[in-house]
């Protein structure tokens, strides 16, 4: 697949607003049917008499004899503000520029424009300027970071104009002291029209498959006399999440303009990670032979109440974002200092935890391992035959512990690389460059586990006879049915977990 997402720079047009009262129905459109009247720059505005209350920023999206495609799923907007050095106009400390924005669309190049939002923001200004603040330096350009500018979620329309006003007003304070600016940037990210489909067909392929193993695997635990234990339970729901995540609803995204599509992926997706973390927790606690509470949701609230809280949190932060963006596609909780320092916090905090968890998850693991390698000490008073089928069952009980490791680190790798890539434009100075292999891999891993899992862990229907269990062990009737495989067994879904099993009642 191609990469995830384009960048495309953007630069706006000076056009000169000479109508009385700025009337909102007008678009001023830089190129194409009906241009504006432009400037080259500011000292010709100022030869000609024109205020900055009338000149509008105009940007056309896309560039010219290019469209927009539902493909593209949504659009990014970050803006970099060319602000020159003079003395008799220098930047404040702490300076906030007020933008008056409006975004509009059409279909065709010979239809009127029509409004999708219009809202007056506020932005920090963060710039440095290199040079000392002196007469032969006028004209140099300050270094200023990326703002957040607009996010969008669905892209239904072939053709957008963003109109930017800075309104003046030296009475309020309102754009005073913000220098002397040349020009205004945008760079536009949009995802690739190739990795969505690619991305849309993994999803319309892999749906059915899990949905066949799901109803296999429950067939299999109905079949048994016996009600079904937690760990059947739990993986049957990390199935139900899986298959949530995996439904091609975006295939509705290229016919319907859904705005919200992008919030819907995160929760979603924060689902799915919130049952897969828990799940990890009780796998690998099912297992544990020391521990006595077994098959019950709440010996484990320790460890997967943190992740309810967690998920919660991560989900109160889409909202505040993503939420309100429904309504104004330009607000970000980025502009605002708290915002930035609580959104900062989160992914650190967020990124901390996960790494903790991780840790904790290879100290379960490791515990599973040397309480399995403890009840291999039995195995040599067995017959060969059963000797070779428990090792070859602890063997592959050692390989998917190993997997299920494997697949946390790269949970808890794409979840990190994630949110910096989501991030690095807002932030300005950290860039991750992510390909698409990373995100069509994760998530067929994901899927690939889940699959393996419901196919391993679905109950065995064989039935080792009397004679065949009898005897190998030298163990009485009570013991030996800890062991067998039967229907009629009533403590665990795998010969591995009773062995565990065993153990911990011993």
């Amino acid at each position: 697949a191609p990469s995830p997402t384009t960048a495309v720079p953007y630069t706006s047009v000076k056009c000169i607003d000479i109508r009385k009262n700025h009337h909102k129905t007008k678009w001023l459109t830089p190129w194409g049917r009906n241009p504006c009247e432009k400037l080259k720059d500011f000292d010709e505005a100022v030869s000609r008499q024109i205020e900055a209350n009338d000149i509008v920023f105009a940007v056309h999206v896309p560039l010219p004899k290019k469209e927009m495609s539902p493909w593209f799923q949504f659009m990014l907007f970050i803006m970099q503000l060319d602000i020159a050095f003079k003395m008799d106009n220098d930047l404040k400390e702490n300076a906030e520029i007020t933008l008056d924005v409006s975004l509009a669309y059409r279909d065709d190049e010979f239809d009127d424009w029509e409004e999708i939002a219009h809202a007056i923001e506020i932005r920090k200004l963060k710039c440095t300027f290199g040079s000392p603040k002196t007469l032969e330096s006028e004209g140099r350009h300050y270094d200023c970071d990326f703002l957040p500018f607009m996010e969008i979620g669905s892209v239904a329309h072939k053709y957008y104009l963003i109109n930017i006003r800075l309104p003046v007003n030296e009475r309020k304070g309102i754009n005073v002291g913000i220098g002397e600016i040349k020009d205004i940037r945008l760079v536009g990210i949009h995802q690739n029209g190739g990795f969505t489909k690619v991305w849309f067909a993994m999803k319309t392929f892999l749906t059915p498959s899990i949905l066949i193993i799901m109803v296999w695997y429950w067939r299999r635990i109905t079949l048994m006399t016996r009600a079904p234990v937690l760990l059947e339970k739990v993986i049957f729901a990390l199935g139900i999440s899986m298959t949530f995540i995996n439904i091609p609803v975006e295939w509705f995204s290229i016919g319907f303009d859904w705005t919200w599509m992008l919030l819907f992926g995160d929760i979603r997706q924060g689902i799915f990670y919130a049952m897969l973390l828990s799940f990890w927790i009780i796998f690998c606690g099912e297992h544990m032979m020391d521990q006595n509470e077994r098959n019950r949701l709440s010996g484990y609230w320790k460890q997967v109440g943190p992740i309810a809280v967690g998920s919660f949190c991560l989900f109160i932060f889409d909202m505040c974002e993503r939420g309100v963006q429904l309504k104004n596609p330009f607000y970000s909780i980025w502009t605002t200092e708290v915002g930035t320092e609580l959104a900062m916090a989160f992914i650190i905090v967020a990124g901390i935890c996960l790494c903790l968890y991780f840790l904790f998850l290879c100290f379960m693991v490791f515990q599973v391992f040397r309480n399995i390698s403890g009840k291999q000490s039995s195995l040599p008073a067995m017959s060969k035959a059963r000797r070779l089928h428990y090792e070859g069952l602890i063997f592959r009980f050692k390989f998917l512990m190993l997997i299920t490791l494997a697949c946390a680190a790269m949970t808890v790798i794409f979840f990190i690389v994630s949110q910096v890539t989501e991030g690095h434009w807002k932030w300005g100075d950290i860039t991750i460059q992510v390909n698409s292999a990373f995100f069509t891999g994760i998530y067929g891993m994901w899927n690939l586990y889940v699959f393996a899992l419901m196919f391993l862990y679905a109950p065995s229907h064989k039935n080792y006879g009397e004679d065949q269990s009898n005897g190998d062990l030298g163990v009485n009737s009570g013991e030996e049915l800890q062991l067998t495989t039967t229907i009629t067994h009533v403590d665990g879904p795998t010969e591995v977990y009773k062995l565990a099993r065993k153990e911990a009642q011993e």
